[in-house]
């Protein structure tokens, strides 16, 4: 990672987009700061397509998509798509209705087993709002120790499930996308973006071990000060990296990118 300051104009000026994080990056403990939403709205002014690509849940997606200035929002770590529809949002999830309806069956069998297996664990208190995903709650109101959430981890793969880690929740998922591939396909869909172009086209800023995937798929990276905590869990970091954590960090990186394109 080379700090933020180090980066030259060059490679940002034919940037299309900016895809972005929620907790940690854009968000500061769970807060949009003014600052950060500022930021957000910097980027748009200076023509920069918006995606916000997360986590979190599909039902927080639909509001984003109503209430920002975003193309959409890729949730639940790449599986849900949700844009603004006219007055309202449309939700699009990868996979035939019976492929859908036979994975969310998988996933209630797997949340059963674990309350057996791993009762320490609690489910993240987003659940209600999810479609593809589950989410149990290791470090935003429970902080599990290392061993249980290893043992957790144990659990979903042994499930033959797949499992990603963010700063707050341990997701476990039996969907084909990551947040990579499905940002990828979201570009493809909605913005109409030829996938491997769509690659050197759009930043990706994120902080965390389930930004794993768009650290090494997309080129042009951004970390906030904070990714160097989950350095460790990701096989490839950030090109560059704020001096500043959170939405702070966030804002920083958005004043660099609105300069490049001034």
């Amino acid at each position: 990672m080379r700090p933020l300051s180090e980066i030259s104009p060059e490679p940002l000026r034919d940037l299309r987009g900016v895809l972005f994080d929620l907790d940690d990056t854009v968000l500061s403990h769970g807060v949009l700061t003014r600052e950060a939403y500022d930021a957000i709205w910097s980027l748009h002014g200076a023509g920069f397509v918006l995606v916000a690509v997360t986590g979190r849940p599909s039902g927080w997606g639909e509001v984003i998509a109503r209430q920002w200035p975003v193309e959409g929002a890729v949730t639940e770590n790449g599986a849900v798509h949700v844009v603004r529809d006219g007055s309202g949002v449309s939700v699009d999830e990868d996979g035939a209705p019976d492929e859908i309806a036979a994975r969310k069956e998988r996933l209630a069998s797997l949340v059963r087993a674990i309350a057996r297996a791993v009762p320490a664990a609690r489910l993240a208190d987003d659940n209600h709002a999810r479609r593809s995903d589950v989410a149990w709650d290791i470090g935003e109101r429970d902080a599990l120790d290392a061993d249980t959430i290893r043992a957790l981890e144990r659990e979903i793969v042994s499930a033959g499930a797949r499992t990603t880690r963010s700063s707050v929740h341990l997701h476990a998922s039996f969907e084909r996308d990551d947040k990579a591939s499905g940002t990828v396909r979201f570009l493809r869909t909605r913005l109409g973006e030829d996938p491997g172009r769509a690659l050197g086209r759009f930043a990706f800023v994120g902080d965390s071990g389930n930004d794993a995937a768009c650290f090494s798929a997309f080129r042009v990276t951004f970390g906030v000060a904070n990714v160097r905590t989950h350095v460790r869990r990701l096989p490839l970091p950030p090109r560059w990296i704020a001096s500043r954590e959170r939405g702070a960090g966030f804002a920083e990186i958005a004043r660099v990118l609105v300069a490049a394109r001034a």
